[in-house]
């Protein structure tokens, strides 16, 4: 999933500031993803119904307004290049007006962007293989054959 990321030229940051803003569906499992990448050393920053959810579970995170509720909203930290990476999943008609906004500005300054929290999780689990990812030349598997 990194390389299929990479190859899309969507990076997978490896820190910063991942900011969250995910409908009530996905809050368990995103509150587990938080809490990985606190735990490997990303800040999170979390509109507050999300940022509820992670405080409730230990997390520490920033809440940041939805655009909606005025400024200095999510919008503003991605144009700001405060957010390294987003995941945003949406449910109302309200939020996926807000969400366009998001996708736009995000792809506008690079910011690696997740719609759905299925490859977010893809994403996380793609983190943690980084580490133990090895890379072997094609040669050198030839040669111990």
């Amino acid at each position: 999933y990194d390389k299929a990321q990479q190859g899309a030229s969507a990076n997978i940051p490896q820190n910063g500031t991942v900011l969250f803003s995910v409908r009530d569906e996905d809050k368990v499992k995103a509150t587990e993803l938080a809490a990985y990448l606190v735990s490997v050393g990303f800040k999170i920053s979390a509109t507050r119904g999300t940022a509820k959810s992670f405080q409730d579970a230990g997390i520490s995170v920033n809440v940041v307004n939805k655009v909606k509720e005025g400024r200095p909203h999510l919008v503003d930290m991605i144009i700001d290049g405060d957010a390294d990476m987003v995941i945003n999943t949406t449910a109302t008609s309200g939020s996926i007006t807000d969400s366009y906004r998001i996708r736009r500005e995000a792809l506008m300054h690079k910011v690696t962007y997740f719609t759905n929290i299925s490859a977010a999780i893809a994403m996380g689990e793609a983190h943690k293989a980084r580490s133990e990812m090895t890379v072997s030349k094609l040669q050198d598997l030839h040669k111990s054959i």
